[in-house]
């Protein structure tokens, strides 16, 4: 007997579930049911298309028993593809998933106590401490002769040793606490499994003991006669929810098996189920979590898209199923046409694959649109969760951008919540000819930016693009319906703003752009008297061709190639005081000075720090000084 100790990660799961998550405790049994059908569903795969297993013939089931006397017990029993000694160590001694361990270590006390995250962990078998004391797990994987027995108490190690079992499958055997034979009861079980597991493609089935009572006949003191029965009773409907007519499923259904199914103790927010027929048959439904799956912007998210073949188990770990962008979709997809032994390789290849992906995420952003333009109250929660990873299908996805477009939303400088592009153009006065837009912080920043004056006196509507995704996204986006899209901190954008009079005043106005350019040297690359400043003294854009210093900061965190030495254009307001003073000022010093002052704070007005900090600081000194 081999005694081990967990790793730490498993330690600290197995406190949160016991003591944070102990309200929920009956979620225990379709934690473990689940994994029995996930079991059996991978013996069923391999037996189809593995070399050693093909052929493997068995009658899949899972079995429930229980113990009424004395120390109870509850055993759940299947003849899935069981596990040998060195999956019993990295299946039950760690927590494989580093999302899993960052997760697990940003969680805040409240967030301990939510339900839901057994489930996302991914490993719900722990849940089973929370009412029991002592676990047995009784294994043998199918072509291997040797079984093991993992046992622990769920504190800090488990044991390992060899076992008899007669044929391949998993048995874990609970030892109940007090507060756990509540479980070891035959209608709290069936209750249980009828609520949570009824969809499990594979019967399940109770044993237990029934006494019947014959009350016309007494024993000795005078009480009805009893005779006792062993019964082994099915108690699962056994049927896959996703190939029924979806007019005979019930709203309460769906929710249900997506509860179940995806271990979230919450309604999904919408779900989409179709089927298709014709060139290529198939079935999806897809589930709309109510939050973003906490490893949406992990690197190792893990998919929620299942897929089978004909109701074969096929993966449910396949990032290809869908792009990358609807990662936070649950749901299946189960197709009639693929082969049963279709590998990961072929599947990213197989034309019938590539069409059904290329179907369903047509149909998804389709019904994304509908609801937009049906339910904007609905839709708002779910831009709430997912307008990132839509705008990364912007980026991603160019054979469906014009929907992808149709269904972002951004924050706006002359309106609360979202505005759609399409929304924007229905509220574009008559002489405006683009969409402008701001990118480069955080809402609030943004909203202050003095770039927006100009825009705001002529009455143009701005997009606030706040996310740190869209500097990357929309540069790769030129128009919307034959309408340009404009970063108003570019240069170009300022010749849409262009009044009467504007090239007067800049030939008027050459001495003091000189005058600006030499105090400030090479610390820009151009300065020009700006025609989109009304109360601020000078603002910072950037050249059309040059990154802002949004971008260059992403493309630092990204790895990407330096960018050099990327000056911004100084424009100032000719009309501000303070711009006047560098004007009617004959001293070399104090207007490089000030020069250097309105230069800095330009810059802190956009979100950018200067160079050179100490010398900012220096220089408004040297100004008060004065």
């Amino acid at each position: 007997m081999a005694t081990k100790k967990f790793k730490t990660e498993v330690t600290d799961l197995l406190q949160l579930i016991i003591h944070s998550l102990y309200s929920n405790r009956e979620i225990f049994l379709r934690e473990l049911i689940s994994n029995a059908s996930d079991a059996i569903d991978k013996l069923k795969y391999l037996s189809l298309v593995d070399g050693s297993l093909k052929g493997f013939s068995f009658e899949p089931r899972i079995d429930i028993s229980f113990t009424e006397d004395g120390k109870r017990t509850l055993t759940i029993k299947d003849n899935g593809i069981g596990m040998n000694e060195e999956d019993l160590n990295s299946n039950l001694g760690t927590i494989a998933s580093s999302g899993t361990r960052k997760f697990l270590s940003s969680l805040t006390d409240e967030q301990k106590k939510d339900s839901n995250l057994i489930g996302q962990f991914g490993v719900g078998f722990y849940s089973a401490f929370m009412v029991s004391d002592k676990i047995e797990v009784i294994s043998r994987k199918a072509g291997e002769d040797k079984a093991f027995r993992w046992t622990s108490d769920g504190k800090s190690s488990y044991e390992i040793e060899e076992a008899e079992r007669s044929e391949q499958g998993t048995t874990i055997i609970l030892h109940l606490t007090e507060d756990g034979y509540t479980f070891a009861n035959r209608y709290e079980i069936d209750s249980l499994v009828k609520k949570y597991s009824d969809h499990i493609a594979y019967p399940i089935y109770l044993e237990y003991d029934k006494v019947n009572y014959n009350y016309e006949k007494k024993d000795d003191k005078g009480e009805p006669e009893k005779t006792s029965e062993h019964v082994v009773e099915q108690i699962n409907t056994c049927s896959a929810l996703w190939r029924r007519p979806k007019s005979e499923i019930k709203d309460e259904e769906y929710k249900e098996f997506y509860k179940n199914n995806y271990y979230d103790t919450e309604d999904p927010l919408f779900y989409i189920h179709t089927k298709a027929e014709g060139a290529t048959e198939y079935t999806t439904l897809f589930f709309i979590p109510q939050k973003a799956p906490f490893d949406m912007n992990y690197a190792d998210y893990r998919p929620g898209v299942k897929l089978y073949v004909k109701r074969v188990y096929i993966t449910d770990d396949d990032k290809t199923l869908l792009p990358t962008y609807l990662r936070f979709v649950r749901g299946i997809i189960d197709s009639e046409d693929l082969p049963l032994n279709v590998s990961r390789e072929i599947l990213q290849e197989n034309r019938v694959m590539a069409s059904i992906r290329n179907s369903s995420v047509k149909k998804l952003l389709s019904e994304f649109k509908k609801i937009s333009e049906n339910n904007p109250e609905l839709y708002d929660k779910f831009i709430k969760e997912y307008n990132r990873p839509l705008k990364e299908g912007l980026y991603s996805d160019y054979a469906n951008r014009d929907a992808l477009l149709e269904l972002v939303r951004y924050h706006s400088s002359s309106r609360d919540g979202y505005v759609s592009l399409k929304s924007y153009k229905e509220h574009m006065p008559a002489d405006q000819k683009s969409i402008y837009y701001l990118t480069g912080g955080k809402e609030e920043t943004l909203k202050a930016s003095p770039l927006l004056e100009a825009y705001k006196k002529k009455g143009y509507e701005v997009l606030i693009m706040d996310d740190d995704i869209d500097e990357i996204v929309i540069s790769s986006v030129y128009e919307y319906e034959k309408l340009p899209l404009k970063a108003i901190n570019k240069a170009a954008a300022m010749d849409d703003l262009k009044e009467e009079g504007d090239e007067k005043e800049k030939e008027e106005k050459k001495d003091l752009v000189e005058k600006i350019k030499k105090a400030l040297a090479d610390k820009v690359k151009d300065v020009r008297i700006s025609s989109r400043l009304v109360d601020t003294p000078a603002v910072v854009v950037n050249d059309d061709n040059d990154p802002s210093a949004q971008m260059q900061r992403i493309m630092k965190q990204m790895g990407g190639p330096e960018m050099g030495d990327v000056k911004p254009i100084l424009e100032v307001n000719a009309s501000s005081p303070l711009i006047r003073k560098i004007e009617q000022s004959s001293d070399e010093e104090y207007v490089k000075t000030l020069s250097s002052i309105v230069l800095s704070s330009a810059m802190l007005q956009e979100g950018i720090m200067p160079s050179d900090p100490v010398a900012y600081t220096k220089a408004i000194s040297e100004l008060l000084s004065k």
